[in-house]
This record gives structure tokens, C-alpha cells and sequence, in this order.
């Protein structure tokens, strides 16, 4: 039995030789060039890493000059460089690119641009802790230009994000306030005790949600 079972796959080898040589070579070419992306990729993420260093550099010094009327040539050029970085690349690097770019949008108030910039930077990000602090950034921006809905749709994204953040209670507790600013107690209410359950143990936005929930049931009264 055993010998009739080496003579059937000496037999299908020699059948089917051919295919099973293509099939090989096939697959051996896709190992290599998988082996060779990732090399590839790997020197290209270093080098965009360390670009995005030096970007961040000239961000730090320009940071407090960003609305003096003497560095507004470097500061549009250091975003001209941050925005056409951010397109070109991909990942933590990009996405922190465009988190430069909204910073700088927003401390000029821009806040239009600087929602854009943000967007960018948690599409880039999408699979990094990024993603959420950037999400969290577009909804600060929708704020300010009056779109109240689309802040709260933002926040929770935020919040929902695989990626925690530190600030998300912040999120959570954001979402009660605008809830509140849009006339839903409801909603306001859900948002607050979301806060109380997810962290408890956390400082300052556990209180501050319970003092909006006592607030808005005494005035429901």
C-alpha cells in the first residue's frame, strides 16, 4: 500500500512537472518581492521620519511667531513643505505633517483650513494613535465655523476610535456640552453619563459631567 502510494505521486510530480515548476518559480518571485517591498518600505518610512523631524523643528521655532507679521514668508513656506510632505507620504509621518499644518491654521484662526489639515492628518493616520487626536482637532475646528452636528459626529469618532487617546472623557464630555448648545438634554444626558461610567476614576471630567447632569434634571424640574 505504501509502495502504490509513492508510485501514484511519483506519477502525479511527473504529470504535472511543468505546472508545478511555473507554480514555484511563481511563488518564490513573490517571496522575494515581498521581502524586497518591505525593505523598500522600511528605508522609505526612515527617511520620512526623519524629514518630519526636521519639519517639526522649524514648527518649534516658528511656534510663537506664527502671527507675526515678520515670519509670515517662513511660516508659509514651512506650510507650503508640511502639506506637500503630507501628500507625498503616508503613515505617523504624513499624518503628523498635517497635524503641523492645523496647528499653524489654528493659531491664525483659519478655521477652515485647519479643519481640512486635521481631516487629512487622521485619514493618514487612520491606523495610529494620531487618528483620534486629529479626529478630535476637526471637531474643534467644525466648532468654531458653527457646525455643531458635524462637531458632534467628529467627537464621537473620536471616541470610538480603536486607538484611545487621553483626551477622550474631554471628547465624551464635549459631546454633552454641544448636545446641550443643540437644545437634546437627551442626548446631552447620555453623553454626561457616558463620562461617569467609562472614567469614573478619571480627574476632573467625571465631576464636571455629574455637575451638568444634576444642572440640566434640576432644570427640568
Amino acid at each position: 500500500m505504501q509502495v502504490e502510494k509513492k508510485d501514484n505521486f511519483s506519477e502525479f510530480v511527473q504529470n504535472n512537472r511543468k505546472s508545478i515548476f511555473i507554480s514555484g518559480g511563481v511563488l518564490l518571485i513573490l517571496v522575494i518581492g515581498f521581502i524586497v517591498f518591505l525593505s523598500v518600505y522600511d528605508v522609505l518610512n526612515k527617511k520620512a521620519i526623519e524629514k518630519v523631524e526636521l519639519l517639526a523643528d522649524r514648527f518649534d521655532e516658528l511656534r510663537f511667531s506664527i502671527n507675526d507679521e515678520n515670519y509670515t514668508d517662513d511660516v508659509d513656506s514651512l506650510l507650503e513643505e508640511l502639506e506637500s510632505f503630507g501628500q507625498k507620504n503616508f503613515g505617523i509621518a504624513a499624518s503628523r505633517a498635517f497635524s503641523y499644518a492645523g496647528r499653524i491654521y489654528s493659531a491664525r484662526e483659519d478655521w477652515s483650513a485647519c479643519e481640512e489639515a486635521w481631516l487629512k492628518a487622521s485619514k493618514k493616520g487612520n491606523k495610529t494613535y494620531l487618528a483620534p487626536i486629529a479626529l478630535f482637532n476637526v471637531a474643534v475646528a467644525a466648532e468654531e465655523q458653527g457646525r455643531i452636528e458635524e462637531a458632534i459626529e467628529y467627537l464621537q469618532k473620536s471616541v470610538d476610535h480603536p486607538f484611545e487617546f487621553p483626551a477622550a472623557p474631554r471628547a465624551q464630555f464635549n459631546i454633552g456640552r454641544l448636545n446641550e448648545q443643540l437644545g437634546d438634554n437627551q442626548a446631552a444626558l447620555e453623553a454626561y453619563r457616558a463620562v461617569l461610567i467609562n472614567w469614573q476614576d478619571m480627574p476632573v471630567w467625571p465631576q464636571l459631567a455629574r455637575s451638568a447632569i444634576i444642572r440640566i434634571e434640576i432644570e427640568a424640574e
